[in-house]
């Protein structure tokens, strides 16, 4: 008879442990992912379509806002609505808060013969704000609600 409370308290336990470890890492990871990149930009208030649909992976610390994208090689494609070349770096990285992405790295546009790095992006009501140092250009949003292919990659990638 001991050794069936023994084998029973022992099972229990076994249970309790399967059960209750997942619940253990859901609490101690403060940076669960969300399903995408592109549903973190509409999270935070900015169209998915300032990413390509190359993501193949990403991170945010919710705490700082830092994130960083993996696009798994280069990527270029053309921005509306002045058709102006955009060229994404492999890695792209900022800080990610409500409206704002701060010291963004790893996107340059093609504009005024010379290319520009975009160091940050607001969203104002209804526009985007592109920051290029001191300087910035003001978008309708609704220019980027959609997500850009690379040239030459498929949408999979």
């Amino acid at each position: 008879m001991a050794s069936n409370a023994t084998a029973l308290v022992a099972l229990t336990f076994l249970l309790l442990l399967v059960l209750l470890l997942p619940l253990h890492d859901a609490l101690s990871n403060p940076n669960p992912p969300t399903s995408s990149a592109h549903d973190e930009l509409r999270l935070h208030g900015f169209p998915v379509g300032l990413l390509p649909s190359a993501v193949r992976a990403y991170s945010l610390n919710r705490t700082s806002g830092d994130f960083s994208v993996d696009l798994g090689g280069p990527c270029q494609f053309t921005l509306p609505p002045d058709n102006y070349l955009a060229s994404y770096s492999p890695s792209v990285t900022g800080t990610l808060a409500e409206g704002r992405i701060a010291r963004l790295d790893g996107i340059r546009v093609w504009a005024f013969f010379k290319w520009w790095s975009i160091t940050g992006i607001r969203s104002d009501g209804g526009d985007l704000v592109f920051e290029v140092g001191v300087v910035s250009a003001k978008y309708a949003s609704k220019n980027f609600d959609e997500t850009p292919v690379c040239e030459g990659r498929s949408s999979s990638s």
